[in-house]
């Protein structure tokens, strides 16, 4: 993003223009950099071109606001994180500021006796200045960091002060206490102060009841379409993996989707949780993907979030083990207590002795027994002709006062 202070590059003869578009870091609306940069002029040319605009009927300021509303805003520079615009002048204080002024103005001249037209107008000047102020903060300042909520909040205040103030001060000018035009001027202060002090917190709760209808009826309309999809789809599935086999491949894409819409239903727009349960169910889909297997994860206790780097590669290695030599239907179950973590894993495949293993097969003794024991746990395998049975068990590690 280039600063309007800076000197300008020449540009290369022939080269495209810079698209117009308004820069994020900018005075007040960033429209003369935008035309400064589009136009190849000086920023300080084209200032002067508006305010000279500005004095034949006011065109500058029409086509100011013109572009203003039209110009897009440039893409965010990589590495920054401000989304909105961040602008020099705080434009909601220095609104707020012309409106002291004008109601100033108004109190003089009611005490001075002046002519109602000319009070008149300064009054509904501003009021328009004060509200303007208020909803530049609330809508055109929702997205600058620099302005937060304090700063939003002091500004609606004084703003609704200083017209019930002002409103007190028409009131109290004993010359013109009994003139229907002044009771008419403190009667629309009193009600511009008041909108000023409720009208964005109504805002923000209308909003606020916006979004949340907004969700329900989400909400609502994701549970018709479990609720059908369930009926329909999901039974159809499961009805495919029970008639192919766990080993087909017809079942294994079949149990893919399946999966992939029952998270897609009931976990919502949530992001998973962190923990070692939902690391290997994410693993064990994608062995169903390579493996004829079907592979159930049940987790009990509290999520498993610390100290499960060791585990959790042993409690992988011992799963994958089963998918590639025993296949079918494999089951893992993890259990969280206060004392630790335990984690088995069960195939019904053909049993081996570990002892007759080959020497060259470190899978088993070195990923899964050698990593528990150096993580501080231990694994335990019992292997039958009915299946093996693989117990991974680490204790939990006592945190410092």
């Amino acid at each position: 993003m280039r600063d309007a202070r800076a000197p300008r590059a020449p540009r290369i003869p022939g080269a495209p223009r810079v698209p117009l578009a308004r820069p994020r870091d900018c005075v007040l609306g960033g429209v003369s950099v935008a035309l400064a940069d589009h136009l190849d002029w000086s920023v300080t040319a084209v200032r002067w071109m508006f305010v000279g605009l500005s004095l034949i009927g006011g065109a500058g300021a029409l086509l100011y606001l013109w572009l203003w509303a039209l110009t897009p805003l440039r893409s965010p520079l990589d590495g920054v994180a401000v989304e909105g615009v961040q602008r020099t002048v705080p434009v909601a204080w220095v609104l707020l500021a012309f409106a002291v002024v004008a109601g100033i103005s108004a109190v003089a001249l009611v005490a001075s006796g002046s002519r109602p037209l000319g009070v008149l107008a300064l009054v509904a000047l501003m009021i328009a200045l004060a509200v303007c102020a208020v909803a530049w903060d609330q809508l055109v300042d929702i997205g600058d960091a620099a302005r937060g909520p304090a700063s939003s909040a002091a500004l609606r205040i004084a703003s609704g002060a200083f017209l019930l103030v002002l409103a007190a001060a028409l009131s109290a000018i004993p010359s013109q206490v009994d003139s229907g035009w002044v009771w008419l001027c403190i009667i629309a202060v009193t009600f511009a102060g008041a909108a000023v002090l409720l009208a964005p917190w109504a805002f923000r709760l209308w909003r606020e009841l916006i979004s949340e209808r907004t969700a329900r009826i989400k909400e609502e309309q994701r549970a018709e379409i479990a609720a059908h999809l369930h009926d329909s789809v999901l039974q159809t599935l499961a009805l495919i993996q029970n008639r192919a086999g766990a080993s087909s491949e017809v079942a294994r894409i079949a149990r893919a989707q399946e999966r992939e819409l029952r998270e897609w239903l009931f976990a919502g727009g949530e992001a998973p949780a962190a923990d070692l349960a939902t690391d290997l169910r994410d693993f064990a889909s994608a062995l169903e993907l390579d493996h004829p297997v079907h592979i159930d994860v049940v987790a009990v206790g509290e999520p498993v979030e610390r100290g499960t780097a060791e585990l959790g590669a042993a409690a992988r290695e011992a799963m994958l083990n089963a998918a590639r030599h025993a296949g079918g239907e494999i089951s893992v179950y993890v259990e969280s207590t206060p004392g630790g973590v335990d984690v088995f894993v069960r195939n019904r495949g053909a049993g081996f002795d570990i002892d007759k293993l080959p020497e060259g097969r470190l899978g088993v003794r070195e990923s899964i027994i050698g990593r528990m024991k150096r993580a501080g746990g231990h694994a335990t395998v019992t292997s039958r002709d009915s299946g093996t049975e693989i117990h991974l068990s680490i204790e939990s590690q006592s945190e410092a006062p």
